[in-house]
């Protein structure tokens, strides 16, 4: 594994610093001073920026206006989105699209991806399944009409942005379980029902309910590993948001250490202090080298002792568990004014709770972790 990041990739970044430099987390909305949702809707104005800094369209090819990157760039830019709580659909419509443009059909290709890409169309992905701990694609279930049309029918929870997108993803199984198809769900559209339910974050998401919607053949993506691979990329870019939240966390409580003093001294020069934010330091850099292995797996397509979806579980192990150290030990670090609502803290708290759950917590993963070593005993 290479771990040097190509000039391409550190453009990326710089385009995103630039463009999240206008964002205050103080100014993202808190859930704490709501008792609904926070918004109706995601930063439009962010979103236009980020657009015009062609960085909707990473994943796409040219011939769709994009830069013809991979899910390392993705990432990269995730990262730096994070630190600052961006309230946009970043992951959810730039993996949608570019499982698009892998598996779907030429004339979908033609009509969503440049739009996508340009942020005049929006997409995300119902990746939640009913409850939330199962598998996605067993809840809503698809079978083929008679002229060819897909009917579906089944319930996804959570699902982000859903009242904003123009299109939701949603995974469902066939009457005779062959693989998973992704079908693009319009949000307006017969059959199609929203209810909201509040993230701990206080976004606004919804549960999206199938009764025997009609999607036309075009619109299903039926090919086989179409879903697993969207999935693997979701849970890689939650990695890199709960490294981003980490990197912002701990900055934050460095700054707050290095000024608050007791007894005419920082309080960073503390022994228990100093020990407790070097075990958070170590926790980011082993969030920030799995992510990086699981994202070079998927952008590659390398051969390991495991499938690529080891390397994800790992990533995923560390960032749900690393991201929740770091903002319990920054809460800890800082008393009281850690609570404080006008302070930034409060919100990235809530935000790691969502980051560490979402896609499923660290356990889960440890699951999927063992039965593929059960699989693929290692010599």
């Amino acid at each position: 594994m290479d771990f040097t990041f190509s000039e391409e990739h550190q453009a990326a970044v710089e385009a995103a610093k630039a463009v999240f430099a206008g964002v205050a987390p103080d100014g993202v909305p808190s859930p704490a001073r709501t008792t609904g949702a926070v918004a109706d809707d995601f930063d439009r104005t962010l979103w236009a920026r980020l657009a015009d800094a062609d960085l909707l369209s990473l994943l796409l090819d040219t011939e769709y206006g994009g830069a013809g990157l991979d899910a390392i760039a993705l990432c990269l830019v995730l990262r730096e989105s994070a630190k600052v709580l961006a309230r946009v659909p970043l992951l959810e419509s730039t993996a949608a699209a570019a499982t698009v443009q892998a598996y779907g059909s030429a004339e979908v290709k033609e009509e969503l991806l440049a739009r996508a890409g340009r942020g005049e169309l929006v997409l995300t992905v119902a990746a939640h399944g009913r409850t939330g701990h199962d598998p996605a694609e067993l809840a809503v279930v698809a079978r083929r009409d008679g002229d060819g049309t897909w009917v579906l029918d089944g319930m996804q929870t959570a699902v982000p942005w859903a009242y904003n997108a123009d299109f939701v993803l949603v995974p469902a199984h066939t009457d005779d379980s062959r693989h998973a198809v992704l079908a693009l769900v319009p949000r307006v559209h017969q059959g199609v029902v929203l209810a909201e339910q509040i993230s701990t974050t206080g976004e606004r998401l919804a549960q999206l309910r199938l009764e025997s919607a009609r999607i036309t053949a075009p619109y299903v993506l039926d090919t086989e590993g179409a879903w697993e691979w969207l999935r693997l990329l979701l849970t890689t870019g939650t990695c890199a948001l709960a490294l981003g939240l980490g990197d912002g966390v701990l900055r934050m409580t460095s700054d707050y250490t290095s000024k608050r003093e007791q007894f005419g001294y920082p309080i960073a020069t503390f022994q228990a202090v100093a020990v407790q934010a070097a075990d958070r330091y170590i926790d980011l850099r082993a969030m920030e080298a799995t992510l990086w292995q699981a994202a070079w797996r998927i952008s590659s397509g390398a051969g390991g002792a495991l499938p690529a979806a080891g390397d994800v579980a790992v990533a995923k192990i560390w960032a749900s568990e690393g991201v929740r150290r770091v903002v319990q030990t920054a809460q800890h670090l800082h008393g009281g004014f850690g609570a404080d609502t006008d302070y930034a803290l409060h919100r990235y708290h809530a935000w790691a709770k969502h980051l560490e759950l979402s896609l499923g917590p660290a356990a889960a993963h440890e699951e999927t972790l063992g039965d593929l070593l059960a699989a693929h005993p290692l010599a």
